[in-house]
C-alpha cells in the first residue's frame, strides 16, 4: 500500500540519519518498523488490566500549557505518585511515576497526548503490580 505523509523537514532529516546509520535497507522499511513499535506500545497499554506501575515521560512547550498540565496532574493525583521535571530552553521534560488502575494510566496518557504543545508522551515502563 502506498501512502503519503506530511513531515517537517528537520524531523525527516533526523529520521533518515537514524535509519541510515542503523544500516536499514530503505526509509520504507524504517517507517514500517517505527509503526510496528508504535502499535506494540499502544497495544501493551490497551491490554493492561488491574493495578499497574508505569513511568510516563512527556515533553512540552512550557509557556503554552503549563497551567493546563498542572490541572491534569492534579486530576490524576490518585495514580501519580511522584514527578520529576527539568527545563531545556522553553521546552520542559517531565516524568510521572504512576501506580494504580490501568484505566487511569491510559486516561492520563491519552489526556496528555491531546495537547498540541505536548510533543511526545511515552510509557517507558509498564508492569503489572505484584499482589
Amino acid at each position: 500500500m502506498r501512502t503519503s505523509l506530511n513531515v517537517p523537514d528537520d524531523v525527516l532529516a533526523e529520521f533518515d540519519a537514524v535509519w541510515e546509520a542503523e544500516g536499514l535497507d530503505s526509509r520504507s522499511r524504517a517507517i514500517r518498523e517505527a509503526m510496528l513499535e508504535y502499535v506494540e506500545s499502544h497495544t501493551r497499554l490497551e491490554e493492561a488490566e488491574g493495578d499497574i506501575a508505569a513511568v510516563v515521560a512527556f515533553d512540552y512547550e512550557h509557556e503554552s500549557v503549563i497551567r493546563e498540565l498542572h490541572t491534569v496532574q492534579h486530576e490524576f493525583e490518585d495514580i501519580i505518585e511522584a514527578t520529576s521535571h527539568t527545563h531545556h530552553g522553553h521546552w520542559c521534560f517531565e516524568v510521572a511515576f504512576c501506580d494504580g488502575p490501568a484505566e487511569g494510566v491510559r486516561r492520563l496518557v491519552y489526556r496528555l497526548r491531546d495537547f498540541d504543545a505536548v510533543r511526545r508522551v511515552s510509557v517507558l515502563s509498564l508492569t503489572m503490580s505484584e499482589a
